[in-house]
């Protein structure tokens, strides 16, 4: 048997975007590695986004506590997809896929779903990215 893969999970998404779009968007991430929530065990995200609902409220789901990093952070972190659109509107090219390295204390080479976009039926967006946690988390 094969040990289990932890995952660290970088988050975004706009303004007021629905729990179900965030879910859906990180349930299509995790159906890409056929890994479940049980697998993540870093869940990050910007500054920004610290009073966002949808993203308090999947943590609350699923136990998780959420890491915040600073627009600062964030753009120090290379990543393969960086968006000047994101860059423009938060102060970083990059908000999940650095999320996730960065609350996974990853390289960029462990990222395993880049930015995962998921339009809800609202029109709200929500983005996952999904990294391989270093191997010094626990699996608790």
């Amino acid at each position: 048997m094969t040990p289990r893969t932890l995952l660290s999970v970088g988050l975004g998404c706009d303004r007021g975007t629905p729990l179900a779009t965030v879910q859906a968007c990180l349930h299509e991430a995790l159906a890409q590695l056929g890994a479940t929530p049980a697998d993540i065990v870093a869940v990050a995200s910007i500054t920004l986004k610290a009073d966002e609902p949808a993203l308090a409220q999947l943590a609350a789901l699923h136990g998780w506590t959420l890491q915040w990093f600073s627009p600062a952070e964030l753009a120090a972190v290379p990543v393969p997809n960086p968006s000047a659109t994101v860059l423009r509107h938060v102060g970083t090219p990059s908000v999940s896929e650095a999320a996730a390295l960065l609350a996974g204390r990853v390289p960029m080479s462990a990222l395993l779903v880049e930015k995962h976009k998921h339009r809800g039926p609202d029109g709200k967006n929500a983005t996952v990215s999904i990294a391989r946690a270093a191997a010094s988390f626990s699996a608790s």
